[in-house]
């Protein structure tokens, strides 16, 4: 998949020029959060629709309110992560694209780079979900890799996925017919396992565990 096939050229840009009333008819007929603002084949910044609207002097121009562009763009080197974070980051639905020479070649939209992730072997594949916890200090990337492929596992990607004050947790996608075991290899090196799975035989023996002792106090 080539990312820089969904670059696309469809939204006619602005310009400095061009009045408030003619930026505000072109939202009010696309559901996008952002309009390029080009000058000269150059990005000058984007311009929010939420602040568009609040401006009652209609024949006023861009330029007079350049203060509300927001600036943000990619280039034809983004990866799909890359976008999905500027998209994320900047909480928008269309992400200007710029080429070597910074000219302005066209822009993102939210949902066709949401579907090429969707349709990503990352997600497609029959695989295992694990969420797995340690300190910050104490994980290692290598470490995980090593403890899923020992098991006879593939790791098929992983991210961090949340980060907090000691501990940080990642997301890996596994595919193994031997789940159980890379679950407790983790637990054996110190990871907490956060996502639960049926065929977790530590859980279940916890579970067994836990109605002999109901068992036993009742008796």
């Amino acid at each position: 998949m080539n990312i820089n096939d969904f670059i696309l050229n469809e939204i006619k840009e602005l310009g400095l020029k061009d009045t408030v009333s003619s930026a505000q008819d072109l939202f009010k007929n696309l559901p996008i959060t952002h309009i390029p603002v080009i000058e000269n084949g150059k990005l000058i910044g984007c311009l929010p629709e939420s602040d568009i609207q609040t401006i009652e002097n209609k024949n006023g121009s861009i330029k007079e309110y350049d203060y509300l562009l927001d600036h943000f763009y990619t280039n034809e080197r983004a990866t799909l992560l890359d976008l999905v974070t500027l998209f994320a980051d900047n909480d928008c639905n269309l992400i200007p694209v710029l080429n070597n020479e910074l000219n302005y070649v066209g822009y993102y939209e939210l949902g066709d780079i949401l579907d090429a992730f969707a349709d990503s072997p990352f997600l497609h594949l029959e695989s295992e979900t694990l969420i797995i916890q340690k300190g910050k200090s104490e994980h290692s990337m290598s470490q995980i890799s090593q403890i899923v492929e020992s098991n006879n596992g593939k790791l098929l990607g992983m991210y961090m996925s949340h980060e907090g004050q000691d501990n940080i947790q990642v997301t890996l996608k596994v595919s193994s017919t031997e789940i159980n075991e890379i679950i407790q290899t983790f637990r054996r090196y110190d990871y907490t396992v956060v996502t639960q799975h049926d065929d977790d035989f530590y859980i279940e023996e916890l579970k067994d565990r836990a109605r002999y002792l109901r068992k036993y106090l009742d008796m």
